[in-house]
């Protein structure tokens, strides 16, 4: 794994996990602890309203956590209720966390590889709705990143549990002086309780 995200794990601490979102996580943790118990792959598909921003991070982070702690047949992915463009600004700030990424496409909605590893394979990033067949079908976990993909999406099709592990938006922040410091922020944040939750399945 690249050094610099290795550095940004070791860092992470349960002091810095409030109460609060530790019983938020506690959900995403009991479904991955019963998959396992029951030697089942285990899908989770980190869903916001348009795949742009938290979603990504969420999807990126969370497998980059299955490599560190070594948990196997866990497979992490993103969608919206719309499709738009993953963020540029959310590639930056991976690739300033450590994080090696390719732009592979040119088209207003951007097929982006980002990898944690040299050696291991790339995380495939677009936007797209979470019932896109790139995504699985069923048999998956809705992880619900945002509130209004929350209110949105009462039901997921296909969802076999729907886990709402809400994020403020980053978008906020979008052309002022504290963007990346808010963007940096946001990934960490969601890297740290992806360590958590990993940390603990």
């Amino acid at each position: 794994m690249n050094p610099k995200i290795i550095s940004f794990i070791q860092s992470f601490s349960i002091e810095n996990i409030s109460s609060g979102r530790q019983e938020v996580l506690a959900h995403l943790v009991k479904y991955i602890r019963d998959k396992r118990a029951k030697d089942e792959t285990i899908r989770l598909n980190f869903i916001c309203t348009h795949n742009s921003r938290r979603s990504h991070l969420s999807q990126i982070w969370a497998q980059t956590m299955t490599f560190h702690f070594g948990i196997k047949n866990v497979f992490c992915y993103s969608g919206g209720t719309e499709a738009t463009a993953m963020f540029s600004k959310v590639v930056e700030t991976l690739a300033n966390q450590g994080f090696i990424t390719f732009r592979l496409s040119d088209i207003p909605n951007p097929v982006y590889a980002v990898k944690y590893a040299s050696n291991e394979q790339a995380i495939i990033c677009f936007s797209k709705e979470y019932s896109h067949a790139f995504n699985p079908m069923g048999n998956y976990a809705a992880v619900v990143t945002c509130n209004s993909a929350d209110e949105a999406c009462p039901i997921v099709f296909g969802a076999e549990a729907r886990i709402p592990v809400k994020y403020e938006d980053p978008k906020a922040f979008d052309n002022t002086n504290l963007m990346d410091a808010k963007y940096a922020e946001r990934s960490l944040q969601i890297a740290a309780e992806m360590w958590y939750v990993f940390g603990r399945v």
